[in-house]
């Protein structure tokens, strides 16, 4: 007799196995009696697999991850999905409305990990989504931006507690994987006392859309879940070129306060001491010159030409090979921007 899965349990809800629902988790009242809830789309396989969750807008203002998570789930691979993913597109609905990085309390939900069911509403929609999302999880993928006025190259972050984590890391096929430290109340390290590694995607700025970005995002989600052999690898392409692996990277300050004049961008690859940017005075009569503290790869940027003393201006990951940074950096660049040609009737 053939044996049916069970069904998939959250939020006093049960998907059957072979469907899809959407399942909205209360969060809390607006001053105006207006509920708030943490939705999630929930699609269960019909054949055993992973439990795996998508997540965005974790930061309200980082909106990107809103437009990959809804692609990801109008992708045909979906229909054949092996196990179970949840979705879960806006987790801060408060400065996703406000289009603000943070909740009502000025919090930053990503620092309010585990979180409390007694707490502040930080603490309260991270303890929602700790006991809804990552309880049932093997693995996650959450989405970023930069933060509002910077814009970030296509990147993962991993702290990996599996060799099997690098795996999928590489398999996203972003520019850089970029091995950094769990820092303290954020969901990687909420979800890592439960055993679940989470991969961290980095791309674009907060409050724009950046078509090549959101199409990096899509297809190393789908990548990933082709990886965990949760949905089928037809229709799915493959990194031209490995991902570029660092555990370093520095951020150029502005040495002072004035107006910038960038001479480099996210993608460029720069020597010691190399020449940045420039930094003037309004009248022109001062100007501070902007060097890059170590060699490596342009992997994020202010978009502000209004800086004061001390603004984070440059990011560059430490990658020393210079000629394999730059081979590895247009192969996959060439592969990206080919992937982002389309017509309006192309976009899932």
């Amino acid at each position: 007799m053939k044996r049916t899965r069970a069904p998939f349990a959250i939020g006093g809800h049960d998907i059957p196995a072979g469907t899809r629902k959407t399942v909205d988790l209360p969060v809390s009242v607006l001053s105006d009696h207006t509920p708030v809830s943490m939705s999630v789309q929930v699609i269960h396989g019909a054949k055993p697999g992973p439990v795996v969750f998508v997540s965005a807008a974790v930061h309200g203002d980082e909106v990107i991850g809103v437009e990959i998570a809804r692609r990801v789930l109008k992708a045909p691979q979906l229909d054949a999905l092996r196990g179970t993913l949840m979705v879960i597109p806006i987790v801060n609905a408060f400065g996703f409305l406000n289009h603000s990085r943070y909740l009502p309390d000025r919090r930053d939900l990503n620092r309010s990990f585990p979180g409390s069911v007694r707490g502040s509403l930080a603490g309260r929609l991270a303890h929602l989504f700790t006991e809804e999302i990552l309880a049932r999880a093997d693995f996650g993928i959450d989405l970023h931006s930069a933060a509002i006025h910077r814009t970030n190259l296509p990147q993962i972050r991993v702290s990996a507690s599996k060799p099997e984590t690098l795996v999928l890391a590489r398999a996203f096929g972003a520019f850089v994987v970029l091995s950094s430290k769990l820092r303290e109340g954020s969901m990687r390290e909420a979800a890592r006392t439960r055993g679940v590694d989470v991969l961290v995607y980095e791309a674009g700025e907060g409050l724009r859309f950046d078509e090549m970005s959101i199409r990096a995002g899509v297809t190393g989600v789908l990548r990933v879940l082709a990886e965990l052999r949760m949905v089928p690898r037809k229709g799915i392409s493959r990194p031209r070129a490995p991902s570029l692996r660092t555990s370093s990277s520095t951020w150029v300050r502005a040495p002072a306060g004035g107006l910038l004049r960038p001479y480099k961008s996210t993608g460029d690859v720069v020597e010691p001491d190399a020449l940045l940017g420039v930094i003037s005075d309004p009248f022109g009569e001062v100007e501070h010159q902007v060097l890059a503290s170590t060699g490596g790869l342009i992997i994020g940027r202010t978009n502000l030409p209004v800086v004061n003393e001390g603004d984070g201006l440059f990011h560059i990951a430490d990658i020393r090979q210079r000629e394999d940074v730059e081979a590895a950096f247009d192969s996959l660049s060439s592969q990206l921007e080919a992937e982002s040609l389309f017509d309006e009737d192309e976009i899932i």
